[in-house]
């Protein structure tokens, strides 16, 4: 994509891959994604748009490339910034190791989430057992007064803290839909309050860019289309981006700006809706077609 000097990339990912033992998941994986737009990652299963994600948001730390994040005045590097795993030297070396205890108890997602990506998952993950207000609490953590002298104490900054958790907690319950369902488990919700619930949960974060992985399994139509009209809302009224992974082409092309084409760990299709739903590797990809020769 050029250079769009009104709506600059938040994102750019170059020479993203990612290695599992002698499988090439991700290979060579490059694209942008504008501030202020909503994109599709899409492509056929096992193509690695999980992976990408993964990638992006700190569960995996990829094998090799550059993911870029333009949420403040100074671009983050995020495959820099969540630091190394452990390595076997690790083990003969006590600061090496308290370092790479230090990244596994507090980096990776954490690091992520403060520079201002969120994310979802294609399975609800919800704290079952805790309230639906609690799950959005909780997402709080790194933005709450956490000084224990001012938490045995119940300074005011510190009573403060906890009212704008509340605060925030509450008007993203409202905001989705679900400020009914406030004090009931999270676990018995309907399964579409579960998915905005999740979603609610992203957002008590503060993102400026959030990763949702197919918002839309397991919603009948109308939930569909309420989800459609909620992704927008986010976007439009909270300046939201948003970057996400749906089987749902409907959806998909109702709703995205921008798409990005995943096929076997490499993208092969990049560009607006139209021109990518008539790309030939595109409809080779999802419908097995192959190119008729014109002699034949």
């Amino acid at each position: 994509m050029g250079a769009d000097p009104i709506h600059p990339p938040i994102l750019q990912v170059a020479g993203l891959s990612m290695r599992f033992g002698g499988i090439l998941a991700l290979n060579d994986v490059g694209f942008e994604v504008r501030r202020g737009s909503i994109t599709a990652l899409i492509g056929p299963n096992g193509a690695g748009k999980t992976t990408v994600f993964n990638c992006l948001t700190g569960f995996y730390r990829a094998t090799a490339g550059r993911i870029s994040l333009h949420a403040g005045r100074d671009a983050t590097d995020l495959v820099r910034l969540l630091g190394q795993p452990f390595a076997a030297s690790d083990f003969l070396n006590p600061a090496a190791f308290a370092n790479r205890l230090y990244y596994k108890m507090f980096g990776g997602t954490h690091h992520v989430t403060r520079a201002g990506v969120a994310r979802t998952f294609q399975n609800v993950r919800l704290f079952r057992e805790m309230t639906a207000i609690e799950n959005l609490l909780v997402a709080q953590h790194l933005r709450l007064n956490r000084n224990l002298i001012a938490g045995l104490l119940r300074t005011a900054a510190y009573r403060q803290s906890e009212r704008d958790a509340i605060e925030c907690a509450y008007a993203w319950l409202k905001a989705f839909g679900l400020a009914g369902d406030a004090n009931r488990l999270a676990g018995e919700l309907p399964y579409g309050h579960q998915r905005r619930l999740e979603i609610a949960r992203a957002m008590c974060t503060g993102p400026q860019l959030l990763c949702l992985d197919e918002p839309a399994a397991g919603l009948n139509p109308r939930e569909t289309d309420e989800l459609s009209a909620l992704i927008r809302q986010l976007r439009d009224e909270h300046g939201v981006t948003v970057l996400l992974i749906e089987h749902d082409m409907g959806l998909v092309m109702d709703l995205s700006e921008h798409l990005i084409v995943l096929d076997y760990g490499e993208v092969i299709a990049d560009g607006d809706p139209g021109s990518v739903a008539r790309h030939p590797a595109v409809l080779t990809a999802y419908l097995g077609t192959e190119t008729v020769d014109s002699d034949a």
